[in-house]
């Protein structure tokens, strides 16, 4: 018989990203389990490409933020600090210099690594929706298709249909293929 994973507190967490041989690396804590993210070349050409969108976006639509790879985690939990591959938050809350957003943003962006499930994938998505993400957008490279949630609804976008920000993002609208471009 396997003994289960001990779980790791945010506390222990914290102490463990802090160390200096951690300083160039990026790991979440995933319900009580310290997980490094791998992020492929192919993986940070999408989150810039996402990322460059949402940023012209908000030069002429100045209703929050967006960032790349930003901790966050929700208040009060004790066993998950995330890092969205890229994420919006709207509004004008003050911007963190040190640790984790204590709440979790508008918007997250998850782009599929090759050790990714779909199962993992979905379970990201529903982490967010449940504890105060308005909608979620799952990447899936190898197939060249993104994946929209919120609470009420589902979508599936291929390369040749337009993504569009509902009302998290007003009037934001892209090409799914905008966001595989120099790939």
């Amino acid at each position: 018989m396997v003994a289960p994973a001990q779980l790791v507190t945010l506390e222990e967490f914290e102490r463990f990203i802090a160390q200096p041989e951690q300083a160039h690396r990026l790991f979440e804590l995933i319900d009580g389990e310290i997980v490094e993210k791998m992020p492929t070349r192919e993986h940070g050409i999408i989150a810039l490409n996402v990322g460059a969108d949402l940023d012209a976006y908000l030069d002429s639509h100045p209703i929050g933020q967006a960032a790349v790879e930003a901790r966050h985690r929700p208040t009060d939990d004790r066993l998950n600090d995330r890092l969205p591959d890229v994420s919006f938050v709207s509004g004008s809350r003050p911007v963190e210099t040190e640790g984790a957003a204590n709440y979790i943003p508008d918007l997250c962006v998850e782009i599929r690594s090759p050790a990714d499930t779909l199962r993992d994938m979905l379970a990201k998505a529903d982490f967010y929706l449940r504890n105060g993400g308005r909608m979620v957008w799952l990447i899936y490279p190898e197939q060249r298709i993104v994946e929209v949630l919120t609470q009420q609804d589902r979508q599936l976008l291929t390369e040749n249909s337009t993504l569009t920000g509902g009302d998290v993002l007003p009037e934001f609208s892209i090409p799914v293929s905008r966001i595989f471009r120099r790939l």
